[in-house]
C-alpha cells in the first residue's frame, strides 16, 4: 500500500469519464490523469461479465500494474428494470450483446452510443412510461500493484424516456440523452449541467464515498 498518493492514474480512455472524475476529485488534493496521458499504448485488459466489481477490479489492477501509479478504475451501466437488469455490464456494446471485436471496433464512440440507444429503444418499444425503471451504476476501484485499496459504488435513478420526446440534451454521453432523472423525469440526464450532474449521477456519488481514503494516503506522509 503506497504511503504517499501525489497522482492517480484514472483507468480509462474515455475523455469525457476522465473530465468528470477530475472534477468530483479536485478536493481529494491529487493529480488526476488519464490512461493516455502517462501509457498511450497499453492495452486494454479483458473484461468479464460477471459484474461491475469484478470489471473494475480488472482495470485498476492491470493500469497500476502497466503504469507504476495508483489506478482508479470505474466500470458503469445502466440497469432497466423491464429487461431484467439490463444491459448491465455490456452497456458499452449492448447493441452487439456485449462484442468488442469486428464492427463496434471500428465505430466512434458517438457511432456506438447511437446504436446502443437505437437497440435499448427498439427493445422498450412496448413498455409504457411506468415500468421504464432504470438506474446507472458506478463501482469505483482504487489499486496499487495488484493490492485493492478501496471500493466504492453509486446510484443514480430514473426511467428511459420514449421517442420522439428523447433523445435529448448535448452533455454527457452514452445513454444519457434517453435516461430521465428521477423523480420528476422531465429532464434527460444529457440536460444537466456538469455541477447538477456531479451533484446527483452515479458515478458523482461514488467519487464522494472514495473522495475520504484519498485525503487519508494524501495526509499519511
Amino acid at each position: 500500500m503506497p504511503q504517499t498518493l501525489d497522482t492517480v492514474v484514472i483507468a480509462t480512455r474515455n475523455p469525457g469519464k476522465v473530465a468528470e472524475l477530475r472534477d468530483l476529485l479536485a478536493d481529494a488534493g491529487v493529480e488526476v490523469v488519464g490512461i493516455d496521458d502517462v501509457c498511450p499504448n497499453t492495452p486494454e485488459p479483458d473484461e468479464g461479465t460477471v459484474s461491475f466489481e469484478a470489471n473494475a477490479a480488472i482495470k485498476a489492477r492491470a493500469y497500476a500494474a502497466a503504469t507504476g501509479l495508483p489506478c482508479l478504475a470505474d466500470d458503469s451501466g445502466l440497469e432497466v428494470d423491464a429487461l431484467a437488469g439490463a444491459p448491465g455490464v455490456i452497456s458499452s456494446h449492448y447493441a452487439w450483446d456485449g462484442q468488442t471485436s469486428g464492427e463496434p471496433a471500428t465505430l466512434t464512440r458517438a457511432q456506438r452510443d447511437a446504436r446502443n440507444i437505437e437497440r435499448l429503444l427498439a427493445d422498450l418499444a412496448d413498455v409504457p412510461p411506468e415500468q421504464r425503471t432504470a438506474r446507472f451504476v458506478c463501482v469505483m476501484v482504487l489499486a496499487a500493484g495488484d493490492d485493492i485499496l478501496a471500493t466504492a459504488r453509486g446510484t443514480f435513478e430514473g426511467r428511459i424516456g420514449q421517442p420522439p420526446h428523447v433523445p435529448r440534451g448535448t452533455h454527457g454521453f452514452g445513454y444519457d440523452p434517453i435516461f430521465l432523472v428521477a423523480p420528476h423525469h422531465e429532464r434527460t440526464s444529457a440536460e444537466l449541467t456538469p455541477d447538477e450532474k456531479n451533484a446527483h449521477s452515479h458515478r458523482g456519488e461514488a467519487a464522494r464515498h472514495m473522495l475520504g481514503y484519498l485525503r487519508l494516503l494524501r495526509t499519511s506522509r
